[in-house]
């Protein structure tokens, strides 16, 4: 039993996120990690490592951790620590699913990650660009034959609209949830994305703020971020959750690299419950708070 303190996740949170790794076994040219400037090399914890600090979370029915990256399942511990968070914590997987399905089929309940929710419990992404759609269709409906809650979605790339458009109306044939998620990022010299905050991305300028977060954002080495721009860019943490005296502070805190923000926690997306105009984080000028849109 874990000797440390438990991390209650606050009512405004809206997002809980382990990213076990920022590695991935695709290279897509348009990866969001990339946005900003590139993270020197994190530490890796062991899976024993993430599953006491995991475990120390007390979070909401509706309210899951999500294991991502990168490609969550290249840590060397991915299975171990699916079986080994606490029941009571509910669990979502953002996966490119280019694993061994059998091993994780043999290994992993099915009713471990699952819950009430009107999405996949298990999101699988598809890239056209690095991914052949037939194979992952057969991965898919192998998952969905043995009960997981799995889904595909797909970034709509000016370059791959017709494509993904063409994949979904293959798999909703078959059966298979699949869903679009707007591309972020630049392309051709455009920003792509619906942002709150005007300028936030555009990487043209810096500017001192205060920004507060509604997500409980982990590194792979398990300290905290104040947000995605933070933890892709390795700029200090806030915390660790493995540091005993850790707990999850509801406050603004001072920033002074707005203007690079990354687009994850500027756009307007929708909420756990699938709500429409949620962004990650909530953003005052003490200079200028006309700039807030």
């Amino acid at each position: 039993m874990s000797d440390l303190k438990p991390i209650i996740v606050p009512e405004s949170h809206n997002y809980v996120a382990a990213f076990l790794t920022l590695g991935c076994n695709l290279t897509c040219s348009y990866c969001i990690n990339h946005f900003g400037l590139p993270a020197s090399v994190k530490k890796h914890i062991s899976g024993e490592e993430w599953v006491k600090g995991l475990n120390r979370i007390v979070s909401r029915e509706d309210l899951p951790l999500t294991l991502q990256g990168g490609e969550p399942s290249i840590h060397k511990d991915f299975i171990y620590i699916l079986n080994n968070i606490k029941p009571e914590l509910k669990i979502d997987i953002l996966t490119n699913l280019q694993f061994d399905v059998e091993e994780f089929i043999a290994k992993v309940d099915p009713e471990r990650i699952k819950r009430d929710a009107p999405y996949a419990s298990i999101r699988v992404s598809y890239h056209p660009e690095v991914m052949e759609l037939e194979p992952l269709i057969e991965k898919v409906q192998r998952m969905l034959d043995a009960n997981f809650s799995i889904g595909i979605w797909s970034v709509l790339h000016p370059t791959q609209e017709d494509v993904v458009r063409e994949a979904q109306e293959i798999c909703t044939a078959k059966g298979i949830d699949f869903r679009f998620k707007e591309f972020l990022g630049e392309y051709e010299g455009k920003l792509y994305g619906s942002f709150r905050y005007e300028g936030a991305c555009d990487k043209t300028f810096k500017k001192h703020v205060l920004c507060k977060t509604t997500e409980l954002i982990m590194g792979p080495d398990a300290s905290v971020y104040r947000c995605h721009s933070d933890l892709y860019e390795g700029r200090a943490p806030v915390g660790n959750i493995l540091d005993p005296e850790f707990q999850i502070e509801e406050i603004y805190r001072p920033c002074d690299d707005y203007g690079h923000c990354n687009p994850c926690d500027i756009k307007v997306k929708t909420n756990r419950l699938q709500e429409y105009g949620h962004t990650s984080v909530e953003i005052e000028f003490p200079e200028d708070e006309s700039e807030a849109v």
